[in-house]
């Protein structure tokens, strides 16, 4: 999930230009009610206790904005991972780090994947050399760079990476790598692995469709090691092209719980050698 506000530009954002391009990004008229609820929210946390590690439970999470249900507060792994087991993951472009779990959650049920004829043929190629784990700072810096032709505002702050590295570090966040054949990094993703979901936090490309790989890679191990389903958050055109639907927060809750024992356990993730990602039939192990 990479949100930008898209200013002609090739270079980082000053501090001045980024506080800019958020107020921008939070002026739109869709998003005006949101300081009423970052309010309410404030106000709730100063006069009512908190009845777990965040200020509302996701059933009861703000409307407007939607999925809210706490602001603030550090981003330590064990923070982090009681959010990601409740379907809570945090999000800001600038202010004090923002909670959600929205309505509505668009995901990938693994056996429900689409691999377009000619990515599967990119794949077996093999042009392009994909790992696991190997470059986890460097995926993410791939994804807050500005997009070709645009200037990215991207929620992929330092404080961020900091607090993701931290995740990795400990087995829970990973990264998919995708190489040229010059041993560039083209591509890639990096998410959030926990009760049998994987969280996909972002992706990105600097080769045409290396993203997609990275995702398809991804979605193939995960199946074969017994994940469920692939968390995109937010729905989009290219998500759902990739086979993702919406599915109420509340079915979203009941898969974590359902699935708290499935996956692998914490550790690096390693490419298997055997595993065939171009002639992979999804719904087969449905």
């Amino acid at each position: 999930m990479l949100l930008s506000a898209g200013l002609k530009s090739g270079r980082a954002p000053s501090a001045a230009l980024r506080l800019a391009l958020a107020l921008a990004y939070a002026a739109k008229p869709a998003r005006l009610g949101h300081p009423i609820g970052y309010v309410r929210l404030l106000v709730e946390k100063l006069f009512r206790p908190a009845k777990s590690v965040f200020a509302r439970e996701p059933d009861e999470a703000l409307t407007v904005p939607d999925g809210l249900v706490d602001l603030g507060g550090e981003m330590t792994p064990e923070r982090l991972l009681a959010a990601y087991r409740r379907g809570i993951f945090p999000w800001c472009h600038m202010g004090p780090v923002k909670w959600w779990s929205p309505s509505k959650r668009a995901v990938l049920f693994l056996e429900e994947s689409r691999i377009e004829k000619n990515l599967r043929r990119l794949i077996r190629q093999g042009k392009y050399r994909v790992s696991f784990d190997e470059a986890f700072r460097e995926v993410m810096e791939g994804c807050a760079e500005p997009r070709a032709g645009s200037y990215a505002l991207t929620w992929i702050s330092p404080r961020f990476m900091d607090a993701y590295a931290r995740l990795h570090e400990l087995g829970h966040a990973h990264s998919v790598e995708v190489w040229d054949e010059e041993g560039n990094l083209a591509g890639g993703l990096y998410g959030v692995a926990c009760n049998g979901v994987f969280f996909t936090e972002s992706q990105f490309a600097r080769k045409r469709d290396t993203s997609k790989i990275a995702f398809v890679v991804l979605n193939r191990h995960l199946q074969h090691w017994g994940y469920r389903l692939n968390d995109g958050k937010d729905m989009t055109g290219h998500l759902a092209a990739l086979g993702m639907r919406d599915i109420p927060r509340a079915e979203f809750e009941g898969i974590l719980r359902e699935n708290e024992s499935a996956g692998l356990p914490p550790g690096p993730w390693r490419i298997d050698p055997e595993l065939d990602v171009a002639g992979w039939k999804p719904e087969a192990a449905a």
